[in-house]
């Protein structure tokens, strides 16, 4: 159902959050720049930037937002192969230690594992990624949950491609 049709039942009807308070989504797009920003300034290329999206937003079953960074990181020269197994990253020797570390840190931060497994899986990503590129990693992670969260909740709609 989209905004503008009129709900069978108007309790049902879907208030998609960015419209029903945009100084708020504003500012959440705001943060998301900045949290882009500052991956790239240390030096996190688009493309692992938008893998991460990617593998936020299958965790988080975030149709709209996939459908988006799907989109995003073909442009940026993603290759289908990767994001085809990207579920199973581990599984693979398709991604670089540093790409696999911020995919187990954006995990971590996405899943709020226990404690014990997100130091333990802090220290791995470590070993890989600066301090620099830790805290970016982070703060994609953190933000594209933020967005995938108002998506479900909003129910925002994917739309068919026209090609």
């Amino acid at each position: 159902m989209t905004e503008t049709a009129a709900p069978q039942n108007p309790q049902q009807r879907n208030v998609f959050l960015d419209k029903a308070h945009p100084a708020a989504w504003r500012a959440l797009n705001g943060l998301g720049l900045k949290a882009k920003e500052a991956a790239i300034d240390a030096g996190l290329d688009e493309t692992l930037i938008e893998l991460l999206n990617v593998r936020i937003s299958q965790i988080n079953g975030c149709a709209y937002c996939l459908d988006m960074h799907v989109g995003d990181a073909v442009k940026n020269g993603e290759s289908a192969q990767r994001l085809a197994v990207l579920p199973a990253w581990r599984d693979t020797t398709l991604f670089s230690d540093k790409e696999r570390a911020a995919l187990t840190l954006a995990e971590a931060i996405t899943t709020i594992s226990d404690a014990h497994a997100r130091d333990r899986e802090g220290a791995q990503a470590r070993r890989h990624l600066t301090a620099d590129e830790f805290s970016a990693v982070s703060w994609l992670a953190i933000t594209m949950n933020a967005f995938n969260r108002v998506s479900i909740v909003s129910q925002h709609p994917v739309r068919e491609a026209r090609g």
